[in-house]
């Protein structure tokens, strides 16, 4: 099949990576218009939908593609095709039973669902909205697991550009929907909820788009992915082989969840800790926005490394592991965490210092939207670490010790929430401060456990990274110093969205010159061989 081509480690990575920030690029370009056209309560309104679903998607289908991607990987690596075929086939059928659960359940368990999302909220949407919305957003969830059976194959495969590109398909579909939908329905009937209900429906189709374009993929390469013969096996051997997929898919589970789990039990504390501090309706649901739906959006582009690592990791990885090729397990990981130092810091970092011209872009000038942003888009840095460490030893087999990383976090973040948003009130500072350091903190205390566990189990060494943090640490260093010297100059108050766009571009291109100048010795060594050759860059 020619328009299979599998993909090295790093070309790979970058491949998912391009794809992932592109659909994430369209994420945050769509918010512009869509925040204008449902408003702030109706923003409020669209996070609390996404945040269920997210916790019912997580549930129902975000381990399958990372456990059928792993154990394709692990049966091509011993020769198991026939096992690696049926193994696909079974949990295509297993992954559409569970979808039709996790749809019931979302749907008929939406009034107590709502009920514990507003808590103390009196003014702001109402139960019965919130039940409309997480009832429309339920659908997708027949639709979605589905097509990640489908990718989690592919990738196992190392077929890499195929999977990345169905999800600019999903979120262009998706995007159409969201803008003609809401536009449509507030020009006709000015219904709020009836917006947002089209809005949240449209992760459903495009769901069905994504699905379509990866099923003529599958149906074209049968050849190529072992589809195109019948497969023999006992009831005994199918048995396992669910039992396979569901132990490799728990942790994944667990990982996703708990990480949606932050972002929920943040907005679900934030809403019922905030009215007791003193702030209005309005304010508490804007900050629980923030948190939930539109800060998410910056951090998505960087969270779009780390999903690409993991894309290209797992398959590499778990391929070496199980040919004690421990060298290579070795330097791919290192690979993955200079590309963090490297590629996510200066970028969380510049998007940090400049916030305030990022917030006012998209949203519009809000003090409150651009502090929360200040200090959430640094937290993605843990976050994406957090993701990369776990997906890593689940991919070693160490399931058991991700749990006890992943809740170690979580219960400190659930622990330290409330009490740190009344300590930042007591100091005078904001107190929606202390729900985000809370989260800091969690992911902390999750990545910390991680790297001494795989030092001392697994004898990874971090050499070629701590090698590589001195130069990159001067590079960050001076690209939040001309960021800062920039805002000196540049007229960063300012109401105008076209000022705040020629504020980020200036700034950015001299803070980009700058980190590029003094990193670049750094930077050759992440970058794929066909880029450097392209570039006549010598390693």
């Amino acid at each position: 099949m020619a328009t299979l081509k599998k993909s090295k480690f790093l070309e790979g990575a970058y491949i998912a990576t391009a794809c992932i920030i592109v659909s994430k690029i369209l994420g945050i370009i769509y918010v512009i218009p869509f925040y204008d056209i449902i408003g702030t309560q109706g923003g409020a309104l669209y996070g609390y939908a996404y945040n269920i679903y997210n916790v019912f998607l997580n549930i129902s289908c975000v381990g399958i593609p990372f456990a059928i991607c792993k154990l394709t990987s692990e049966y091509q690596a011993l020769g198991q095709d026939d096992k690696k075929i049926r193994m696909y086939r079974l949990t295509t059928s297993f992954v559409l039973l569970f979808s039709l659960i996790s749809f019931l359940a979302c749907f008929i368990f939406a009034g107590p669902i709502a009920q514990l999302i507003i808590g103390n909220i009196k003014d702001g949407n109402k139960i019965e909205d919130v039940v409309f919305v997480i009832r429309c957003i339920s659908v997708a969830l027949l639709i979605v697991p589905i097509t990640s059976v489908k990718r989690g194959y592919l990738q196992g495969h190392k077929f890499i550009s195929q999977p990345s590109l169905s999800q600019v398909v999903e979120q262009f579909a998706r995007i159409v929907v969201i803008l003609v939908g809401s536009f449509l329905i507030m020009k006709l009937t000015g219904d709020v909820k009836s917006a947002v209900g089209v809005s949240v429906l449209a992760a459903g189709i495009g769901g069905l788009a994504a699905y379509i374009y990866l099923s003529v993929v599958v149906r074209g390469g049968r050849d190529a992915l072992g589809l195109g013969k019948p497969v023999k096996s006992t009831r005994a051997e199918d048995r396992q082989i669910i039992k396979d997929v569901v132990v490799c898919a728990v942790p994944f589970i667990i990982i996703n969840v708990a990480n949606t789990l932050y972002s929920s039990t943040d907005m679900i504390l934030v809403l019922n800790t905030l009215p007791k501090l003193g702030f209005s309706s309005a304010d508490t649901e804007f900050v629980s926005s923030v948190l939930t739906t539109w800060g998410t959006k910056f951090n998505a582009i960087i969270s779009a490394v780390s999903t690409g690592l993991i894309v290209s990791l797992i398959p590499h990885i778990v391929s070496d592991f199980t040919k004690k090729n421990m060298d290579m397990v070795n330097s791919n990981f290192n690979k993955c965490l200079k590309m963090i130092i490297m590629i996510i810091v200066p970028l969380a970092c510049f998007i940090s210092v400049m916030s305030n011209s990022f917030w006012t872009v998209f949203y519009g000038k809000s003090e409150i939207g651009s502090n929360m942003l200040r200090l959430t888009i640094l937290v993605t840095i843990l976050d994406c670490l957090y993701m990369v460490m776990n997906s890593l030893m689940q991919s070693l087999n160490k399931k058991y010790f991700v749990y006890v990383s992943v809740l170690s976090g979580l219960i400190a973040n659930l622990a330290l929430d409330i009490p740190f948003m009344y300590l930042f009130k007591a100091m005078s500072l904001p107190a929606y401060y202390g729900a985000v350091i809370a989260t800091l903190l969690g992911f902390l205390i999750s990545n910390t456990i991680s790297m001494i566990y795989l030092k001392k189990t697994l004898s990874l060494e971090f050499k070629e990274t701590v090698k590589a943090i001195p130069l990159a640490a001067l590079a960050i260093a001076a690209l939040v110093a001309v960021g800062l010297v920039c805002k000196l100059f540049l007229p960063i108050d300012s109401e105008s969205a076209i000022t705040q766009i020629f504020n980020i571009a200036v700034s950015g291109v001299l803070c980009g010159g700058v980190y590029l100048v003094i990193s670049f010795k750094a930077l050759k060594t992440i970058l794929p061989a066909k880029i450097l050759k392209l570039l006549k860059i010598k390693h």
